[in-house]
């Protein structure tokens, strides 16, 4: 890390001018005679480099190093409700289990909740060292004070260096709350996780609203926190004979207190989730008009599959926010995806570029979902869908 240092006995009136003209953002201000660094400040350091000599400086800060060697483990967060884990979980373990055999580290998994050690051993059928078990009656509801207790107190006692959690509801609360007890950094929603040898972890998501690929390391903090949607990665086979073992924790109960009480839960209806269909049409701005969705749900029907749309028409007010596939709604990772007039923006091909065969339907041949396609039809959708639809009908009546 590095600061802006002014060099106010070297300011003159030019200098501040000349100055205030390099920066592009605007973050240089003159104030009673004096130059001034605003929060509009990015660090590009172009008025070092390219403004009055001496007049502005960068200083590099020392940092005290920390001694990695003290943090060893990669470890996953074990997301469930009453037992039944997420399967979210289970891709981050394999996941894990990738990371951590590039650089000899064991695998663990966290557990936390109530009459859950039965469970637990499910765990050990996809690679896992250990899995550190809080089974707590105080942990029996998701309150954050003693999940992130819990959390606290297995790092503390284990120390790994990289910590995963699943970006599922629990996980966006719980995560930063526990980055926050160590002073460490998140990033949410990565795409790409990767390990170096010095075991630090490279965390790569989109960022600037999708316009690039940001690569993220936290290189003197551990431990290292990342979370990441479902769908995202691939989870491991299921093995016939469990490895690993399973750790019963003990902690201080008196840290596992809340100002919260459960007074009821009620368990939400059950309702098919775009994030675990077997083929999606996904729709995008190439549609003209709400009532040029019935090609679409006709095509969906003949190949059972489910619709999803892009955000445009989350917007118009076409289709429900929960169709929604990009870093702005839902993951997914079908067998087949088919995607009908979508031009293919990061922010949408975040949400579904791991799709076993990936279909693009678009007039445009430079647009960029054909970059992501297994195949790729050009043309209108306006000729094509229907064109297919007529082609499935004849199929289905000669078999």
């Amino acid at each position: 890390m590095g600061k802006l240092v002014i060099n106010q006995d070297k300011v003159t009136a030019s200098a501040i001018q000349e100055l205030m003209k390099v920066c592009p953002f605007g973050a240089l201000e003159e104030k009673d005679g004096k130059l001034e660094l605003n929060a509009a400040c990015k660090m590009c350091k172009l008025c070092v480099k390219k403004g009055p000599a001496g007049v502005m400086e960068f200083v590099e800060e020392e940092v005290e190093q920390i001694d990695k060697s003290l943090w060893n483990g990669v470890a996953v967060y074990v997301d469930h409700v009453e037992g039944d884990i997420h399967p979210v979980t289970y891709e981050l373990i394999g996941k894990a289990r990738e990371l951590a055999a590039k650089i000899n580290h064991p695998v663990y998994a966290v557990f936390l909740g109530h009459n859950i050690r039965g469970r637990a051993k499910e765990i050990l059928h996809y690679g896992v060292d250990d899995v550190f078990v809080y089974d707590y009656e105080e942990l029996k509801d998701f309150r954050i004070e003693p999940y992130t207790a819990a959390m606290e107190d297995f790092v503390n006692k284990n120390k790994p260096s990289t910590l995963l959690v699943g970006a599922t509801t629990v996980g966006r609360s719980l995560a930063p709350r526990v980055a926050a007890r160590f002073k460490t950094g998140l990033t949410a929603d990565c795409t790409i996780l990767e390990m170096k040898d010095n075991t630090d972890l490279v965390q790569i998501r989109p960022a600037f609203g999708g316009n690039i690929m940001a690569q993220i390391v936290n290189p003197n903090n551990r431990p290292q926190l990342a979370t990441v949607r479902y769908k995202v990665m691939d989870a491991p086979e299921r093995q016939a004979e469990p490895t690993g073992k399973i750790t019963a924790v003990e902690m201080d109960r008196s840290k596992l207190t809340s100002n919260i009480n459960v007074l009821k839960v009620t368990k939400k209806v059950m309702e098919s989730s775009i994030s675990d269909a077997e083929v999606i049409i996904a729709v995008g701005r190439g549609i003209k008009a709400q009532k040029d969705l019935e090609m679409i749900h006709e095509l969906a029907d003949l190949l059972g599959a489910q619709i999803a749309v892009t955000r445009p028409l989350i917007e118009a007010g076409w289709a429900d926010a929960k169709k929604q596939i990009g870093l702005s709604g839902r993951t997914v990772k079908p067998k087949l995806i088919i995607t009908c007039g979508i031009s293919g923006a990061v922010q949408f091909t975040a949400g579904m570029n791991n799709s076993e065969c990936i279909v693009a339907i678009n007039k445009d041949p430079k647009a960029s979902i054909f970059d992501v396609a297994h195949y790729g039809l050009v043309g209108d959708i306006y000729e094509i869908i229907p064109q297919l639809i007529s082609e499935i009908k004849d199929g289905k009546q000669i078999a």
